[in-house]
Parts: C-alpha cells; sequence; structure tokens
C-alpha cells in the first residue's frame, strides 16, 4: 500500500461519520477525500459538528456527486439496508468496511428474517468478512469487503468467543445483560431517543428480540462449530456514549480462575482487549473516547458459575474505532494507527 490513503467516508453526518473524523484526524497514512451525506450535502463538517471546526476538512456532499475514483478505501457509515446496493455499485479494487448490519449475517435467510427484506447483494455477502479484529486478523487482512461488528456483539463475542473455544463453559444457559448509551440509536430525532424519555431511568428494549441476538449467536455458534442459542437483553442507559455487558455463564469443570487465565492468555500483547485482574470489573468511564474493551472475571456465589463483563466506548470500539482498526489491517498499517487516544477521564 501507498504511504498515504486517500479515505472517504459516506454517512459522516452521524455519530458513528463524525467519531470516524475525530479517529481519523490524527492518522498519519490517512487523506479524508471525501465525506457523503444527503440531506446535509452543500455543508462545511463544521456547521454540522461544531467540535470538528477545527480540522480542514472537504464539504459534505451527496451520494450521487461522491467519484469512487477519488479513494482508496470507503467507510459506509450509512442507516441498515442502505448499503447492500451502494458498495456492489462500488469499483471491485475498492477496500471497504461497512458500519451497518448489512452484510453481518452469512446466512441469508436469516438476513431476511431479521430485517425484513431480502438480501440484495448475496454475491458480495459470500466475500464479506465478520470484522471482530481480534478474532478474525487474518482474514481481515485479505479482506476487500469487512462487516464491521455491532457493539453489542463486540461486548458479548470477546469474552465468550474464546472461554467456547476452550470448552470451558456450557452452551446451554448463557445469559448476556447489556446496557448502552443513547448515542447508539444514531443521530436521526426518534421519539424514544428524546431527553424526557431517557433521563432519570433505564428500560430494557428488544426483549428476546433484538437484531444483535443472531449475530452474537453466529460468533458462538462458529466457536462451538453447531448452534448455539444465548439469552440477550440490551437496556437503554441515560449516558451519552458506552456500553457495559453483564455475562453469565455455567463452567464445564473449570474454575472462574481458569476461566480468567484463558482469556488473559488469549489477548495477551493485544493492544486495545485488556483482561483486568481477576475479580475486578471494568467501568465506561474508564473506556470512554478510546477503542479499548476492558474484560472482568469474577466467580459467582452459585457453584459451578463464573460472571464476565466487558465494557467498551460504543461509538468506538463498538463502531467507528473497531472500523479504523480493520482498515489499518486491510491496508497493511500499524493496527493502532490514529487509535492511541486514551480514554477521557472524569
Amino acid at each position: 500500500m501507498a504511504d498515504m490513503a486517500d479515505v472517504a467516508i459516506l454517512g459522516a453526518s452521524g455519530y458513528t461519520g463524525a467519531e470516524l473524523i475525530r479517529l481519523l484526524a490524527s492518522h498519519p497514512r490517512v487523506r479524508l477525500s471525501a465525506l457523503t451525506a444527503d440531506r446535509k450535502a452543500g455543508q462545511a463538517m463544521a456547521s454540522v459538528f461544531p467540535h470538528l471546526a477545527a480540522m480542514d476538512l472537504p464539504d459534505l456532499v451527496s451520494l450521487d456527486a461522491f467519484d469512487p475514483a477519488s479513494a482508496d478505501f470507503v467507510f459506509c457509515a450509512l442507516p441498515h439496508g442502505t448499503t447492500q446496493e451502494i458498495i456492489a455499485g462500488l469499483p471491485r479494487g475498492l477496500k471497504v468496511c461497512d458500519l451497518s448490519a448489512d452484510f453481518r449475517l452469512a446466512d441469508l435467510d436469516a438476513y431476511a428474517t431479521w430485517y425484513g427484506h431480502p438480501h440484495r447483494a448475496p454475491e458480495l455477502q459470500a466475500e464479506a468478512v465478520y470484522g471482530l479484529t481480534e478474532l478474525a486478523r487474518p482474514a481481515v487482512a485479505k479482506a476487500r469487503l469487512v462487516a464491521n461488528p455491532g457493539c453489542y456483539p463486540t461486548t458479548a463475542q470477546l469474552p465468550l468467543v474464546p472461554l467456547i473455544e476452550a470448552g470451558q463453559i456450557g452452551l446451554d444457559n448463557i445469559i448476556i445483560d447489556s446496557k448502552s448509551g443513547v448515542s447508539g440509536a444514531g443521530r436521526a430525532a426518534k421519539e424514544g431517543s428524546l431527553y424526557c424519555e431517557v433521563a432519570e431511568g433505564m428500560h430494557a428494549y428488544g426483549v428476546a428480540g433484538h437484531r444483535h441476538g443472531p449475530e452474537i449467536e453466529q460468533g458462538l455458534s462458529i466457536a462451538a462449530g453447531k448452534p448455539v442459542m444465548a439469552s440477550f437483553t440490551p437496556h437503554l442507559i441515560p449516558m451519552n456514549r458506552g456500553m457495559l455487558s453483564t455475562i453469565y455463564v455455567n463452567m464445564t469443570g473449570a474454575a472462574a480462575a481458569d476461566l480468567h487465565a484463558t482469556l488473559s492468555a488469549r489477548y495477551a500483547g493485544e493492544p486495545f482487549v485488556k483482561v483486568l485482574p481477576f475479580g475486578a470489573t471494568p467501568h465506561t468511564r474508564h473506556v470512554r473516547g478510546s477503542n479499548l474493551a476492558l474484560i472482568g472475571v469474577t466467580a459467582d456465589r452459585r457453584p459451578g458459575a463464573a460472571i464476565l463483563t466487558c465494557a467498551i466506548d460504543n461509538l468506538t470500539k463498538g463502531a467507528s474505532g473497531q472500523a479504523v482498526q480493520n482498515m489499518n489491517v486491510m491496508l497493511g498499517f500499524d493496527e493502532t494507527l490514529g487509535l492511541a487516544q486514551a480514554p477521557m477521564f472524569p
């Protein structure tokens, strides 16, 4: 790859688009060549996101005005259900990381069931790589199209997949209790995201029917080599950003300390996944604004059971940060470029 890469962001006026810009602004091998946003076309990024005003950025253009020849790499930060046909229309030589859910489910029938319409680019789905970087690095490095994982599935799979592969936990009673900041709902105006709807309280949503459920189960099933179902319930928390999953598992003859040892060994040397000392639990405030994932392992009071916890920033490791990490791997860059920001605390 050349020393510098021209990068386009399709859908730059949403939260994940803005987060991509924030991270890529400090990337030494990237030039932002194009930013699209149909409803905001013609505007400067500084007028859409004033916190980016100090950056020298191209103005927003409509998707129709985007010239693929201006880019070596494309991030698609568009709404779910909109990117399959768009990516199908891009030149075959252009590398793409899609932040939507459009290429995450390998089973086309499962996609149609959960997203309400047939997959519109099945030939591309066949080549798409599911990009949970730490668990798929060699495949990501060879990929042209990477499906960036969902935020909840990232917090579930990072702790669970190594333990399933090691045969240390049972597969029939995995419970994933997850909580997210409101930015996970996107920037579009929605009644459920209004201040009075989310402040001073919390609630479960998508109970027994959230679309990240089959994405989580896909990863767990691959790790197990057979179908795995898990109980997954997300909750909305009145904070801007952050995500915490608490996962209850039964062990298969192992001790909780063994689970901790397996995860510590698996992620030793990883720049962004850190396993805390045994018995410690992560806080969302300790990953805010960073690409870190912090994992905790605690022995449950129930004999033979353990509690896993994983905290990320839903906009960074749960979306844009992981996308930049995948881009670095796809282009042969140092994986940490653009992602060295320490968490913001307090």
